[in-house]
């Protein structure tokens, strides 16, 4: 899809709803349609993930926010990693848990940054529950991810841009990269589970039956397992992008694949923001606001699609990034029981 084309999505949904500057704390919640649910209900295993993926980030950033000494918060986070990498994503969670359960401070401290996460995980979600549905003809599921975006993107004081943003503003500001340096296996965790988030997309697209899709699901499930097993060398070694890991789906749906991979950058900004000696505490949420406005903005930074799709070659690669979550021909299927 041409420039022109993703930048015209971009000014019908700015031109589509009103909105005010005033921060709410109001939702908008699931597009509408029997597809919803579909994805737990059919892959488990995988839907359950996403539940212990949202508890990591939540749980992340409130001991980030509300543990100011930097050795106190190393022991809290050892705590935290230990407790998801042997328990959590062991046996994942069957429901969904509110953020602001799980981090009551830093939910308040940020809670705009809280709310354009979560809208953007109901975008991934419905995504994943469009692709489960297994009545749904290739085109009309193309058609619903569409409208999935289009009713993403109306939500203008929550939507992220639906163009590629440039890694310079991951990579090149004062605090870049500070959680990686501090916290190497957390911060391989966390894009470990980005792999996955991005990766099923291409896993179920490559499935040409109800049961090819379910073996491939499984595969990328034991291949984001088998991440943990050394951390941090067997983790992603850089932000895994969904044009990389999922060309397929950035392919046919270029608005939502850039809008993932602005997410992810987004939650790796925030971590480096909380942990970095650069930024003051006072500092802190306007330093976090200054990058939700720059990632809801077309007025600088913006990729060309050249770019953007030559970014994996640039930082290492595919195989840098966790490698491909679409199982060869020549590997086995995993079987888990559902």
């Amino acid at each position: 899809m041409t420039r022109r084309i993703l930048l015209t999505g971009l000014l019908a949904a700015t031109i589509a709803v009103p909105v005010s500057a005033q921060e709410g704390r109001n939702e908008q919640f699931y597009y509408p349609g029997d597809f919803n649910w579909r994805f737990l209900e059919r892959y488990q295993a995988a839907g359950r993930l996403f539940n212990a993926f949202d508890h990591g980030h939540a749980v992340l950033y409130e001991r980030l926010h509300a543990t100011r000494d930097s050795a106190r918060a190393a022991q809290a986070l050892d705590r935290e990693y230990r407790y998801l990498t042997t328990d959590l994503l062991v046996r994942p969670p069957r429901f969904a848990i509110a953020e602001e359960a799980i981090a009551p401070r830093y939910a308040r401290f940020a809670w705009r940054a809280k709310a354009v996460f979560d809208w953007a995980h109901v975008l991934h979600r419905q995504i994943y529950d469009a692709y489960a549905d297994e009545r749904l003809t290739e085109a009309a599921r193309d058609s619903l991810i569409e409208r999935l975006t289009d009713y993403y993107l109306s939500n203008r004081r929550l939507a992220l841009l639906p163009l590629p943003k440039s890694m310079a503003l991951m990579d090149r500001q004062p605090y870049s990269l500070a959680f990686k340096e501090r916290y190497p296996a957390f911060n391989g965790l966390i894009w470990g589970y980005h792999w996955l988030q991005v990766g099923l997309y291409d896993a179920l697209l490559a499935g040409r039956t109800a049961e090819e899709r379910r073996a491939n699901v499984d595969w990328a499930v034991e291949r984001f397992r088998a991440m943990l097993a050394d951390p941090p060398r067997s983790m992603p070694q850089v932000m895994p992008m969904t044009a990389a890991i999922a060309p397929e789906f950035t392919r046919r749906h270029p608005r939502a694949a850039a809008i993932f991979d602005n997410l992810h950058m987004l939650h790796d900004i925030i971590s480096d923001i909380l942990v970095s000696d650069r930024v003051p505490l006072d500092g802190r949420r306007a330093a976090i606001d200054a990058a939700l406005d720059e990632f809801q903005s077309a007025a600088a930074n913006v990729m060309t699609d050249a770019d953007w799709h030559g970014m994996a070659g640039m930082m290492g690669g595919l195989d840098a990034m966790g490698g491909s979550a679409v199982r060869s021909a020549a590997e086995p299927a995993t079987h888990q029981h559902h």
